[in-house]
């Protein structure tokens, strides 16, 4: 299988995001599930169709200081308030790393905050491992909103872990749970468990609900475990399991959580 770079870059996915992914590819997710994170990661399919080694992670990095510049030239061109980190890899399988990739692109060259605000750095985690002291106190000194990714359908393990760090990161950083929620059938077993599990889950603040976007040979759909419809996602339509009628599909330019950064 084809290997991803070692070469940083900033792409604009189809809703509108911009993204630089401190890491590529997702060891941890992968050793988790051979399909990613509930058996149909949106990232693993992408790599999956480009025949790319998802299940190694890669970091990424800055080739000179006219390469950083480059880049923290285009952010400053962004509209959006915000670029995100966690789109294609998590950031949290080497956090010192990840916070390097955030100093430079924050911090002038004399080491402090870029005088005309920084655009802020959405990290989206699972987790994998967690923010030692001496990194929160670096994280301390970024504007960084961390989106926690959390399921009904993680293990318990993994679930309470990932609580546990969004409610520490309270005091550190902006920190926002971000739930991958699903309509789950209540007549079937499992189907009920994991809607108990999800309701409690809600009962949290702040939150972003995001749909699972699953493929039809899921075994939570083949077994039913969940509900699905077709729905009309950017430019097609694509199967989803949606539980609130609000939760937002379109652009992202559109949408007034901004990833959490509208959130006080």
């Amino acid at each position: 299988m084809r290997e991803y770079s070692s070469r940083i870059t900033l792409n604009k996915n189809g809703r509108g995001v911009w993204s630089i992914d401190p890491s590529i590819g997702c060891k941890s997710g992968m050793d988790n599930n051979e399909r990613g994170c509930y058996g149909d990661c949106y990232a693993f399919n992408a790599a999956n169709r480009y025949g790319y080694d998802f299940g190694k992670t890669v970091l990424r990095h800055f080739d000179s200081e006219s390469h950083l510049s480059e880049i923290k030239a285009k952010i400053k061109t962004i509209k959006m308030p915000f670029i995100r980190m966690g789109t294609m890899g998590d950031p949290s399988e080497d956090w010192s790393h990840t916070l390097d990739i955030c100093e430079s692109l924050q911090y002038s060259d004399q080491w402090e905050l870029i005088p005309t605000q920084p655009k802020e750095i959405v990290i989206i985690t699972k987790h994998w491992s967690n923010l030692t002291l001496q990194q929160k106190v670096r994280l301390k000194k970024l504007k960084v909103c961390i989106n926690t990714s959390v399921s009904a359908l993680d293990n318990s393990e993994l679930l309470k872990n990932s609580l546990e760090q969004y409610e520490k990161l309270k005091g550190i950083c902006r920190s926002v749970l971000r739930i991958v929620s699903c309509d789950f059938n209540t007549s079937n077993p499992e189907g009920y468990r994991y809607k108990v599990i999800q309701d409690e889950i809600f009962k949290t603040q702040p939150i972003i609900d995001t749909v699972f976007r699953p493929t039809k040979r899921n075994s939570l759909v083949v077994s039913g475990v969940i509900n699905t419809r077709k729905k009309r996602f950017l430019k097609s339509k694509q199967l989803i399991s949606k539980v609130n009628k609000q939760t937002y599909l379109g652009k992202c330019d559109n949408c007034k959580e901004m990833c959490g950064v509208n959130y006080g």
